[in-house]
């Protein structure tokens, strides 16, 4: 057995063809699994051709579930289909507050299951043509709101199923939570509550205690379930919005508060928040000022404005520091997760604020903080939901009693009616963590666990640009499960360095969600040859990058932007990979085309946004694929001015007024003369940088670099072959490589070694894909550009 990245903890496993053909399976079929210790059960799919016949390709949880360890026999058998009547889960009490039955029924769906067994919330989405495939996107996206970033990670047992073995989930299937587990019966009638809850000064305990203190509940909202919200379809609420009373520590933790959010009983002191020691700092001052020495306002006849919107990305600890100052100045902090509060009716949450309202006007001092304050109040169709929120918190903060603080990780989305004046004057930003400050919070999370030697995380926090500190939190957490797994019969379990780098794979960094560049673990010392083409890139990409106070001591500024360009298939797209490899920067990456839509001013905005995005996170490297299509000469487009308002825009980012410290872009494109000139002058994408074609020499060092892993017999001479491949690409002579490695296995699956005829083969089948006369017309406009 091994570890199969791909379906991790989905319950697949993977199986030669032929072996699913000699036991008449299909991809999706039912499989048992019988080894020394147990037995459990699998969804079937098919592996790669090339994969041995007698290789089971399975997870880390299979493995666990099995009792078993790398390279251990496993019996395979078909098993019947049996759907599952009745399943009993235990898990997290996190996990088991935040999801209901129902969606962990979805998130369960056509999974084969075993009582005993541990599963995760990841659903198997093998099929995508599978009629279930909306249910499973469904769930994706409630899980992601409700349980937060760790959701992936989190695991549940099977208590009990009927069957007990190969049970498989189906819509019919009655899910339950064992009982103690906080849990109930999907379709019990249960209702759903406003996401706030208060938290008292220092001391109180937990931000979600507030011990004898009602909460507010909407009751009469048919299908609501979860945290503060209403599950599946039902969306708005319908029928009664009455508010009464609810009373219980546990059902003001499980639903008031935000959906996967970490609350810890004491919040860490202001001075010890890791990255956020300013904003800590100013937000002190504020609150001391007005919470504990008005006298000196009144003497100087002045008041305060407590109105304060903390932007940032996701995880960053934007109600961490709320929280943290709030205990650091003796108030108490009443929270309302405004996603949640939007599911409801607008009566009914207008009928909460109001509440919400004179709660924290009764009870002195007191914040209320209002998180991802976009969903009651955004920039488009506000509504009249966001002008009762408006005049509430304009009237709170301009008493200057008690604080308003709104979060929000995407300002742009905000009412502009909410940023004037007297409403939320003050604005903090919270940044991501650098390499210094990831590495601390690493040695945070780490404090109390067991970390073999060979972990170093200076290593780790190198290898996490765009990682928050909730990600790092659910990088730790991974890597712990993944070693509870693989030492769950040791004494004196660790974590390993091999459990952080499987869980490097696993957790993306939620502020990159949509980066589209996958970051490989490249270096420019991988890419062969193209020593003129790294040494210019180092210059302008890792200088302003690795050494921004080198330039500031020199009085320059460093390079905002370089443009490759080259035939198609030469590297491009590799050497940034093997840029943002390096880990010395965040990377946000989007083709051209990704940027242009049919709506008038949706372009711009979604330059202006990444571009937001990039100062947020730097150092940034921002890629833009394809940049000719984004980026065309003006006054030749057909498309109505679209094209012209976006280069406009670009401009504007690259050299305008407002500065871009630590953020370089990068361009690529095989048609350089179709970018707009205005694009190409210096202090915007200033450094032309010509990407070649490969030579005799550098095919050479590409060949190498792509049979380093294949045994080739002594006879082959890749400098010969190298001198063969006139008019082939980098990306060709990668092909000719795997082509050969094709041969060899047609020739013999149990083949140990790839021969020269192998090669001769593959030679055969690969075609040079460079265009002498577009390569001709690039080399030109190269020297053309150099004689300038």
């Amino acid at each position: 057995m091994r570890s199969a990245v791909l379906d991790a903890r989905r319950g697949v496993v993977r199986l030669h063809p032929e072996v699913l053909a000699a036991l008449d399976l299909r991809p999706g079929d039912p499989v048992l699994l019988r080894s020394a210790e147990r037995t459990s059960a699998g969804i079937a799919a098919a592996s790669e051709p090339g994969s041995a016949r007698g290789l089971l390709l399975a997870d880390d949880l299979t493995m666990g579930n099995l009792r078993v360890r790398d390279g251990a026999p496993v019996d395979v058998s078909p098993a019947p289909v049996q759907a599952a009547r009745t399943i009993t889960l235990a898990g997290d009490a996190t996990v088991v507050a935040a999801v209901s039955p129902e969606m962990l029924r979805l998130a369960l769906l056509s999974k084969v299951v075993t009582s005993g067994d541990e599963v995760s919330l990841l659903p198997q989405d093998l099929d995508p043509t599978h009629p279930h495939r909306p249910l499973v996107e469904t769930a994706r996206r409630s899980l992601s709101n409700t349980v937060g970033s760790g959701w992936t990670a989190a695991l549940l047992t099977v208590v009990s199923a009927e069957p007990e073995t190969a049970a498989l989930v189906t819509p019919d299937t009655v899910v339950t939570w064992s009982e103690g587990s906080g849990g109930g019966v999907w379709g019990a009638g249960r209702t759903a509550s406003p996401a706030w809850s208060a938290a008292g000064p220092r001391g109180s305990g937990s931000a979600n205690s507030g011990l004898g203190t009602p909460g507010l509940r909407a009751s009469g909202l048919p299908g609501a379930t979860g945290a503060g919200g209403v599950s599946g379809a039902a969306g708005g609420a319908t029928g009664a919005s009455s508010v009464r009373p609810s009373t219980g520590t546990d059902e003001l933790q499980r639903l008031f508060g935000e959906p996967g959010a970490a609350v810890d009983d004491e919040p860490r002191p202001p001075e010890e928040l890791i990255g956020l020691r300013s904003q800590a700092g100013h937000l002190t001052e504020l609150f001391d000022l007005a919470f504990h020495h008005r006298e000196v306002l009144d003497r100087l006849g002045t008041t305060v404005q407590l109105g304060v919107l903390v932007t940032g990305p996701p995880g960053a600890g934007k109600s961490t520091l709320v929280r943290s100052v709030a205990q650091a100045t003796g108030a108490a902090v009443l929270r309302i997760w405004c996603p949640g509060l939007a599911a409801v009716s607008p009566d009914a949450a207008a009928d909460v604020l109001r509440r919400a309202t004179a709660r924290a006007t009764s009870e002195q001092p007191t914040v209320l903080l209002l998180n991802d304050v976009e969903a009651l109040a955004p920039r488009t169709d506000p509504g009249p939901l966001a002008t009762v929120l408006t005049q509430l918190i304009a009237g709170l903060a301009g008493a200057g009693r008690t604080a308003v603080v709104c979060t929000t990780s995407r300002p742009e989305d905000v009412d502009a009616g909410l940023r004037r004046p007297g409403v939320l004057d003050h604005e903090l930003r919270v940044p991501m963590p650098d390499a210094a400050e990831r590495r601390e919070l690493l040695s945070l999370f780490t404090r109390a666990l067991p970390v073999a030697d060979d972990v170093s995380l200076d290593d780790i926090a190198a290898r996490t640009p765009g990682f928050v500190a909730a990600d790092l939190g659910t990088l730790v957490r991974e890597a712990g499960v993944r070693a509870a797994i693989r030492q769950r019969n040791d004494d004196t379990p660790q974590i390993a360095k091999t459990d952080l780098e499987a869980a490097i794979q696993s957790v993306r960094p939620t502020s990159m969600a949509e980066s589209t560049l996958e970051v490989a673990s490249l270096s420019l010392d991988d890419v062969g040859d193209m020593k003129e083409v790294k040494e210019a890139l180092t210059e302008s990409v890792l200088w302003p990058l690795r050494y921004p106070d080198t330039f500031t001591r020199l009085g320059v500024d460093p390079p905002r932007g370089v443009l490759l360009y080259g035939p198609p298939g030469c590297g491009k797209t590799f050497l940034v990979r093997a840029l943002a490899g390096t880990g010395q920067a965040n990377v946000l990456a989007v083709k051209g085309a990704e940027l242009l839509t049919k709506w008038v001013g949706e372009s711009e905005r979604s330059v202006r946004e990444l571009f937001r995005r990039a100062r947020e996170a730097a150092p940034t490297l921002i890629f833009l694929d394809e940049v000719d299509a984004l980026a065309p000469v003006r006054g030749q487009a057909t498309d109505g001015g679209t094209t012209d308002r976006v280069v406009a825009a670009l401009l504007t980012e690259l050299d305008g007024v407002e500065g871009l410290r630590n953020v370089v872009v990068v361009g690529a494109t095989n048609r350089p003369d179709m970018v707009d000139p205005a694009l190409l002058r210096p202090g915007r994408l200033e450094r032309l940088v010509f990407v070649p074609p490969p030579d005799a020499e550098a095919r050479a060092d590409i060949l190498r670099a792509a049979a380093r892993k294949v045994p080739l017999t002594a006879d082959i001479d890749l400098d010969e072959v190298a001198v063969e491949l006139d008019r082939f690409s980098s990306a060709d002579c990668a092909a000719l490589v795997r082509e050969a490695a094709l041969a060899a296995m047609r020739e013999s699956m149990d083949t140990a070694e790839v021969t020269a005829a192998h090669l001769r083969t593959a030679r055969g089948r690969v075609r040079p894909s460079l265009d002498p006369v577009q390569v001709a017309h690039l080399a030109a406009y190269a020297e053309h550009r150099e004689s300038r």
